[in-house]
Parts: structure tokens; C-alpha cells; sequence
């Protein structure tokens, strides 16, 4: 959006007069613009200051003027990375937080530094890149309870934003803030004194204002996000929104039911996802691309101003960028067409993959709907590898028709899956199917690993986000986790269209069936359900359950998806012994029934619990048959019987 910054306010808030927008900047708001020109936003803040040292009891806002070169370096990563608006370092900088760090007299100084680092970095892209950008004075709640359910009045309340307005607007446009965003307001009553505050302090200028809502789409007040949009828009904000809340998917509900009740411009900036723990830090896991992914649907569902909030980086937005170029460049490919004129002179990158039938024989059998059998085959922990080989032999005489070779589980030293993969193929015969983990790899390597996999014939990939370190026998190593399985799907697919990373032509498809994880047995199955939604919506084509054994879960599961199914493959394990079983269940945290642990506990010796595990096997497999497309037989330790006998009475009675 290339828009020139007016930098002529119309007075200060010291007497001059009422501070007014610039031309620029109410063009954001108009209607004329609103839809056809999405305004891209920066990303967090704390979040980037934290990866920097500093600790998370330290006063964020305080840094304005103990290191102001540290916040200005992180505005100038998203100035780089392609952010069109900036938010001052000032979301707590209200009387009630600064008072808990003894800094209740620092308001005013500390929100004007906030500005001026913002403006300075503005100022110096717009020099060095000839683009344009705006400031927002960040305001965030002011961290009290008020009444009737707290001690802090309404009037309180009102004039600490009154003294933060001030200080953020102090000087007017070119100086001053050039907008405000009121965000992450839990209650509507809190962001209704702001608005008066900033109707009341900068009547001039424009006014963002973004709730934050729980899983359920509802402010934290219990109001609706319908009910939420049109008493912003009653009381005077120049556009409202959602920012923070659960994830991209849950801001986009909230985003189209304000959409239905006002015609502001409208503000969505999501948290990356809701944050896991890896290592004892939290780790927002929505990947740049699926970030980008959501960028497209906030502008397709109405909203102006799209950006990001905790856990999003520069490289988020950098994605995101590239997200809305692209849907500018439809628009205007859609003009010029609409205009008559020739676009032939123009190429197209993206390829379109080969039919699923055609990229290998997985991918043919779940195109024709035909029930497929896999064997999971452990990487050994040396360079001999001579048992795995000959165990997939005696899984390809049984019939089987695809081994399934995990990518260092529970993060263990191994050899290699794509070099077990290779030579599975090459000495055996059969097909294989390659685990695929982000945790050791960034999406440099990621790309380069894929285009060499493609390249040696390896056309089945299950995309996984992979066990921390913590869990493995090396719980100091490093971890990466650019991106999780859903930001993995986006990059296989986008290679599978011919596109690199960076949406460059890589000249053809890389041919790749994509393959996920599900776990009918989590506890948390509402967050299982969600990811699971999303890895189909980024390109998923089949699905492999982690094991099962209770298989009501397995048919509530299924139930579940039906809205976003693709073809499912049950996880099943033939048990070798109590122990095992035990293992599963505590250590492993896969849902085990009584009635199978007393099974195994009955048997009264090895040989009798192996017999009796692979009993159980055939048993689920019965059950499960006519729910899934396909099975995954684990051998465990290395027991290749145990999984030939259970496949034998696939092969004998079901298949």
C-alpha cells in the first residue's frame, strides 16, 4: 500500500488545537479503500524483546528509555520484513502497570519515547526504501479490576487512557502518533472508558479498537463478538477488531460475525496459535505460512488492518506480506482483464501435482478408495541396518504394501529415515513412507531435504512437528521448530505446486502424497480436532492414527472430522508384554482400556503376552476395518512376527 505520510498536524494537545489525522492516514479508514488496500501490521513486541534476554518480570514499556536500541531494532525488522503500521513499545505504559515497577511518574515520558523510536525507524525506511508507514500508539488494558467487581472506578479508569492518549498523541502527525489501537480489551465496559478518553484527548485522530476472546469466539466479559462490534461502533471507534485470543482460526469466526453487524474497516491480529511448552518455554506454533494462509482469509472475510500478536515475528510477517501481495496481484490481473487487455506476455509459475493416483502406489490406492497396509519399521540406533531390510523382505512376500519408517521417535539418535527409505526401496522393492519432523531442522534445510527426497524417489511424506529433545536420550540438544506439521503441510504442498519457500518457480512438482498425524486418544481433543482441521485445510490427503486400542475413541474421532474428512489409516500395535502396556499408557499417554491391561496381566508368561497382544491386534483390526481406509501395524522392538501374524490375518480374512 503505497500511501504519502502528511506530516502537517493540525495542532499538539497543549492548547493549539485538536490534533487531526493526516490526509494519508483517514484514507485508511475510508470506505473507498477499505477493502481493496489491506494495511499490514507488525507482530509482537514482548515476544521479541523476550528472545532477547530480557526477563519476563522486567517493565517491557521501561525499555523505551533504559535500551531504546533494542525497541528500535525490532521495529525495523518488521519495517524490513514488510509491516506497513508500527505499535509503539507502549501497551502497558498506563498509570496502574508502571505503578507496580514504581514508575507511575514515567507515563508521559515513557509513551513519548515509545513515539519517537517508532517515528525514527519510519522515518528512516521511508529514506532508505522510498515506502511509507504508519505509527499506532499501542494501548493495552490497564491491568485492574473495575467496577462493580473491582475497586478502580470508571472515572479512574478513564483518566490514566486520558494521560496515555495525551503522551502517545503529544506533538500530532509527523510527530505524534498518527492513529491509536485500543487491544486486547477483555471487557467492554474497560474499552469503553478508552474510547472516551481518545474521542475526548485526540478527537482527531483515528481509533482501532480489538477485543480479545476466548475459544468460544466470546470477549472475556461473556459478551458476544456481534454484541462487541456494535457497541464499539456506537461509541465512537473508527474501526474495531480481535487481537490476541486463541489463534488465527478463532480470530477469522470472530472477524466474520463483526463483519455482519458494522461497516467499519475491521482489525484482525491473531497469536501465533495457542502456545505449547518445548524445553520449559513456551512456543507459539502457527508457522509463518499458515499465519500467511490466514492473512488471505481475514481480507476475504472484510477486514482492513491484518497483522500479528504474541508469539508472531518478523518472519510472520514477512509471510504474511507475501500473502497480500498476491492477492493484489489477482486484483489487478482481474482488472486488467476485466479492461480487455492481453496478459499473455505474463508466466505463471505454479504447476499443478500429478493426479494422486499417479504419484505412488499409496496415493493410487487411497485415490480408488482401496484399503492399504502398512508396516512401521524403526531406524536401527548404528549403520547396520542389514534386520530392517530383511524385515520389510517378509513384509512385502506377506503383501504388505508400503513400510512406514519413523523419523528419529521420541527423539532418539538413528540412523536416518530418508537413508533407510532409500534403501528399503532400492534393495527391497517395496514403497515406503517417509516420517518427516521440523524439530531438528530449519525451513532452509526443510526445503532442501524434501527437494533431495523427491529427486531419489521418495513420493510419500507424513509430515510431522516431532518430540522436543527433552523426551529423547540427548535432552540438551536444540531444538528448531521453525514451523509445526500444519506450517510443513503448506511447504510440501507449495512444492508439490512447483513453488519454493519463497513462492520462486523450482521448475516442476516434487510429486509428494501428503500424509499427517492424528491422535483419536489425547486428552485435550478439542485442540486435537482444531489442528487436524487445519492440516486438511493446508493440503493434507490422508491421515495415520497414533495406536489404538481404545476404538470407541477411534469411531468418536471419526465422527468428529466428518466435516473435513480424508482418508484415515488406524494406528495398531500388537502389545508384547504388561510392561508395554503400562509403557503405553503412562509413559506414552495413549488411552488403554482396563480390560486390555488385564488381558495382558492375565497372560502368565512371554511367549503367552505376546500371543495375547497379537490377539488383541486382529481384534481392533476387525473392528476398525470398515471405519478406516487403511491400517499401520508397529512392530514393536524389532518383532516383525508380531506384525506379519496380525497382517496375516488381514491377508487371510479381511483384506
Amino acid at each position: 500500500m503505497m500511501m504519502t505520510l502528511d506530516g502537517n498536524g493540525a495542532g499538539t494537545n497543549s492548547g493549539a488545537g485538536p490534533i487531526a489525522a493526516s490526509d494519508a492516514v483517514k484514507r485508511l479508514f475510508s470506505g473507498s479503500t477499505r477493502r481493496r488496500n489491506p494495511v499490514l501490521c507488525d507482530g509482537a513486541m514482548g515476544t521479541m524483546l523476550y528472545a532477547r534476554g530480557v526477563f519476563i518480570n522486567r517493565c517491557f514499556d521501561e525499555l523505551n528509555l533504559s535500551q531504546p536500541e533494542m525497541v528500535r531494532t525490532v521495529h525495523a525488522e518488521y519495517l524490513q520484513a514488510g509491516a506497513e503500521l508500527i505499535e509503539t513499545n507502549t501497551f502497558g505504559a498506563n498509570a496502574f502497570r508502571l505503578e507496580r515497577y514504581g514508575l507511575k511518574d514515567k507515563v508521559r515520558e515513557i509513551n513519548v519515547a515509545g513515539v519517537r523510536l517508532a517515528r525514527e525507524c519510519v522515518t528512516e525506511i521511508h529514506e532508505k526504501q522510498a515506502s511509507n508507514a504508519y505509527v499506532a500508539g499501542a494501548i493495552g488494558p490497564l491491568g485492574v479490576r473495575l467496577e462493580p467487581l473491582g475497586k478502580v472506578g470508571m472515572d479512574e479508569a478513564r483518566v490514566a487512557f486520558a494521560e496515555q492518549v495525551r503522551a502517545l498523541a503529544e506533538g500530532g502527525p509527523g510527530v505524534g502518533a498518527d492513529l491509536l489501537i485500543v487491544e486486547t480489551m477483555t471487557s467492554l465496559a474497560e474499552a469503553e472508558q478508552a474510547i472516551l478518553a481518545a474521542k475526548s484527548e485526540a478527537p482527531g485522530l483515528p481509533l482501532i479498537v480489538m477485543m480479545t476472546v476466548d475459544e468460544e469466539g466470546n470477549c472475556l466479559d461473556g459478551s458476544s463478538a456481534a454484541t462487541a462490534a456494535k457497541r464499539l461502533t456506537e461509541w465512537g471507534a473508527d474501526a474495531v477488531g480481535c487481537n490476541c485470543s486463541a489463534g488465527p482460526a478463532t480470530v477469522l469466526s470472530v472477524i466474520e460475525q463483526m463483519r455482519a453487524v458494522t461497516d467499519l474497516p475491521l482489525a484482525a491480529m491473531p497469536n501465533a496459535g495457542m502456545p505449547r511448552s518445548v524445553d520449559g518455554r513456551n512456543i507459539y506454533m502457527a508457522s509463518p505460512e499458515y499465519m500467511a494462509s490466514f492473512a488471505r482469509k481475514f481480507v476475504k472475510a472484510g477486514a482492513t488492518f491484518v497483522g500479528g500478536c504474541c508469539g508472531t515475528t518478523p518472519t510472520h510477517t514477512r509471510a504474511m506480506k507475501s500473502a497480500l501481495r498476491a492477492i493484489e496481484a489477482q486484483e489487478s490481473s482481474a482488472q486488467v482483464m476485466e479492461r480487455g487487455t492481453s496478459a499473455a506476455g505474463e508466466t505463471e509459475s505454479k504447476v499443478e501435482p500429478p493426479p494422486l493416483a499417479e504419484r505412488s502406489k499409496i496415493g493410487a490406492m487411497i485415490a480408488a478408495g482401496e484399503f492399504c497396509t502398512l508396516v512401521e519399521i524403526v531406524p536401527p540406533k548404528g549403520i547396520d541396518c542389514s534386520k530392517e531390510i530383511a524385515g520389510a523382505a517378509q513384509m512385502y512376500r506377506l503383501g504388505v504394501d508400503a513400510i512406514n519408517v519413523p523419523d528419529s521417535p521420541r527423539a532418539s539418535a538413528r540412523m536416518s529415515a530418508q537413508s533407510l527409505c532409500v534403501q528399503i526401496q532400492q534393495q527391497v522393492g517395496i514403497e515406503t513412507v517417509l516420517h518427516y519432523t521440523c524439530r531438528d531442522r530449519n525451513v532452509l534445510s526443510i526445503q532442501s531435504d524434501l527437494l533431495g527426497a523427491s529427486s531419489i524417489g521418495l513420493k510419500n511424506i507424513l509430515c510431522l512437528t516431532g518430540d522436543p529433545p527433552k523426551l529423547g536420550n540427548y535432552p540438551d540438544a536444540t531444538a528448531v521448530f521453525d514451523v509445526d506439521a500444519i506450517g510443513l503441510v503448506n511447504i510440501v504442498r507449495n512444492l508439490n505446486h512447483g513453488l519454493d519457500i519463497g513462492k520462486n518457480s523450482i521448475g516442476a512438482s516434487t510429486g509428494f502424497t501428503i500424509g499427517v498425524a492424528a491422535n483419536p486418544g489425547v486428552p485435550d481433543m478439542e485442540q486435537e480436532i482444531r489442528r487436524f482441521a487445519y492440516k486438511v485445510e493446508a493440503g493434507a490427503e490422508y491421515a495415520i492414527t497414533q495406536p489404538v486400542f481404545d476404538l470407541r475413541l477411534l469411531e468418536e474421532f471419526l465422527k468428529r472430522i466428518e466435516g473435513f474428512r480424508i482418508p484415515v489409516i488406524a494406528g495398531i500395535w500388537p502389545l508384547t508384554s504388561l510392561r508395554n502396556a503400562e509403557f503405553m499408557k503412562n509413559d506414552l499417554r495413549v488411552s488403554m482400556p482396563d480390560e486390555i491391561m488385564a488381558r495382558m496381566g492375565a497372560a502368565g508368561s512371554p511367549e503367552a503376552a505376546r500371543a495375547e497382544g497379537v490377539k488383541i491386534a486382529q481384534e481392533m483390526l476387525a473392528v476398525a476395518r470398515p471405519m478406516v481406509q487403511g491400517v499401520q501395524v508397529s512392530a514393536p522392538m524389532g518383532k516383525y512376527s508380531a506384525a506379519a501374524e496380525v497382517l496375516g490375518f488381514v491377508e487371510a480374512g479381511v483384506r
